[in-house]
């Protein structure tokens, strides 16, 4: 069991470091990053009892399973929390702590998500299981906290309207073409999925230093 919480938790915190970290002119308070972590890991439960629910009063096909009850449903309310909890706190100043925390409640959630799947089928997993499902709900944090950041300090409102709007759809998006790769290619899903996962790491890093470069800390 120990063996097993260890290596559920080690990818999240490594991650988590790792984009944290990243913020070069002005990290954010710990206190704040670690609870935003703790509201993805109490995030599972609602998430767990509304996906069951739903499926068991609809009939979803695989494009529904991939886009709805994984991607819209948990992207949705991983944004819910960002935006109710830290989006309009004051140290939420810079376009880059969209993505700080954006991340740390995806790894949150992808955590508690980690164990499960571990408790369930052994820890031999522990390796795919970081490369691909945690990470990739890391990156999708990476989307989702690139255009909250943008929208918080668009002038624009109607710019940021649509930011906002790009800041829970993108990630759903890319979360359920995720979804539906591993849903309808189980045999030979590794052919398309490192591929999709490495430009979805590409992509990401391109936008951590397209935010970085707009940081009012930014030498000019």
């Amino acid at each position: 069991m120990i063996a097993t919480i260890g290596a559920s938790i080690a990818p999240g915190i490594a991650l988590l470091s790792y984009f944290y970290l990243k913020d070069r002119y002005q990290t954010e308070p710990l206190h704040i990053v670690i609870k935003t972590f703790i509201f993805g890991i109490l995030l599972v439960f609602p998430v767990m009892v509304l996906q069951y629910g739903l499926q068991e009063e609809i009939e979803f096909g695989t494009l529904g399973k991939a886009f709805i009850i994984a991607g819209l449903i948990e992207e949705f309310f991983k944004w819910f929390i960002v935006y109710y909890t830290v989006y309009k706190h004051m140290d939420f100043d810079d376009p880059y702590d969209g993505i700080v925390y954006s991340v740390a409640v995806s790894l949150g959630f992808a955590t508690l998500e980690n164990f499960f799947y571990l408790y369930s089928f052994g820890i031999q997993e522990a390796l795919m299981r970081a490369l691909l499902p945690v990470s990739s709900h890391a990156l999708f944090g990476v989307t989702m906290g690139y255009y909250l950041g943008r929208a918080k300090f668009e002038k624009s409102a109607s710019a940021g309207k649509l930011l906002m709007f790009y800041s829970i759809m993108i990630p759903a998006v890319l979360h359920g073409l995720y979804d539906f790769i591993l849903l309808s290619t189980k045999n030979h899903y590794l052919w398309i999925i490192s591929p999709f996962m490495a430009i979805l790491w590409l992509t990401s890093l391109r936008r951590i230093r397209k935010v970085q470069n707009k940081s009012k800390m930014a030498p000019f």
